[in-house]
């Protein structure tokens, strides 16, 4: 448990939010679900319910064991274990608490990926981060230049164990559109240099610039196009 909490992850017990996140992925009898970190597997059997089939990846040897002897029951489950970021699998929708840790990771991942649907928790001050217009980061272009993000579901501490020290958020995401994970690096090496004006950022890529803006001074569909510029 230690190691865990270590990396982030506070595992859910509340049954109803639980119940709440799978009604929030809206899954059909047609969809094919990846889940991205099994845990203690409060989810699989919600979303086994009404799945065409249900994919669970976990990195925990010792969790994905025990996620194993515990369904073994269910026939459109299928438990993986490994890194659920390097899965080569098609899915419709995905539903994911993951360790907070892996946050930014899952969500540059999600802006390389053909999906309906992803509903995942994530820290309240992360959502925020995601969804600011006002302060420019590089993951927040990434996420609103690739993806429909919306709040559904505020979850206090006290319905993790352990418990973590700052609320959580479930998020819905429908895709936009995708990036390829080089312009993910371009747009991360563009923020490297974010105190520098465009002038002198792009003089270090050999692109020719006379503009004194900076970053936080153009909005977010500039920023790809200069990306891709240097991509």
């Amino acid at each position: 448990m230690i190691k865990r909490k270590r990396l982030g992850q506070h595992f859910l017990t509340s049954n109803s939010i639980a119940e709440k996140i799978v009604r929030a992925a809206k899954i059909t009898n047609t969809d094919t679900v990846l889940e991205i970190g099994t845990g203690k597997g409060i989810l699989i059997s919600l979303l086994c319910k009404n799945a065409k089939k249900v994919i669970s990846i976990d990195a925990d040897k010792m969790l994905y064991e025990k996620a194993k002897k515990q369904f073994s029951n269910l026939p459109n489950l299928e438990l993986q274990h490994g890194d659920g970021f390097k899965t080569g699998e098609k899915f419709d929708v995905l539903v994911s608490n993951l360790p907070y840790s892996k946050s930014r990771e899952a969500i540059e991942w999600l802006t390389q990926q053909k999906f309906d649907r992803a509903v995942i928790m994530v820290q309240k001050e992360f959502a925020e981060k995601l969804l600011s217009n006002t302060e420019k980061r590089a993951i927040s272009i990434l996420a609103q230049y690739c993806l429909d993000i919306e709040k559904v579901l505020h979850v206090g501490k006290e319905n993790f164990n352990p418990p973590p020290k700052i609320d959580s958020v479930v998020l819905s995401i429908t895709s936009k559109r995708t990036l390829s994970l080089k312009m993910i690096h371009a747009v991360n090496r563009l923020f490297s240099y974010r105190r520098k004006t465009l002038q002198n950022i792009l003089k270090r890529f050999d692109i020719t610039s006379d503009s004194k803006k900076r970053l936080d001074e153009i909005d977010g569909d500039e920023i790809i196009k200069i990306a891709k510029q240097i991509a």
